[in-house]
């Protein structure tokens, strides 16, 4: 499903207004999810799972082509942890 599609049955199961107004919603979301996460804060949604930004240390990796060692730095990385609703929803 893209990003359309989703707009789309958001938009016949919440009964909206519009679609237009659908995916207002939609993006708002989206963005608030990610200026909480720059700032370091994490977004819980009971059921569904936590959205949280995670460091990942800097470490060294191989190049595949070369076998060359490099060095692959430290990065903030968003991560998703599933909520135990959205793991039973799935399961059955």
């Amino acid at each position: 499903m893209n990003k359309k599609e989703l707009v789309e049955a958001m938009y016949k199961k919440a009964d909206a207004n519009s679609k237009a107004e659908t995916k207002r919603v939609l993006d708002a979301f989206i963005e608030t999810v990610k200026s909480t996460l720059k700032k370091g804060d994490q977004v819980s949604i009971s059921g569904f799972g936590t959205f949280q930004a995670k460091k990942r240390k800097a470490r060294t990796g191989v190049n595949p082509q070369t076998g060359e060692k490099m060095q692959i730095p430290a990065v903030k990385v968003a991560k998703f942890k599933v909520g135990s609703g959205l793991k039973r929803a799935v399961r059955k």
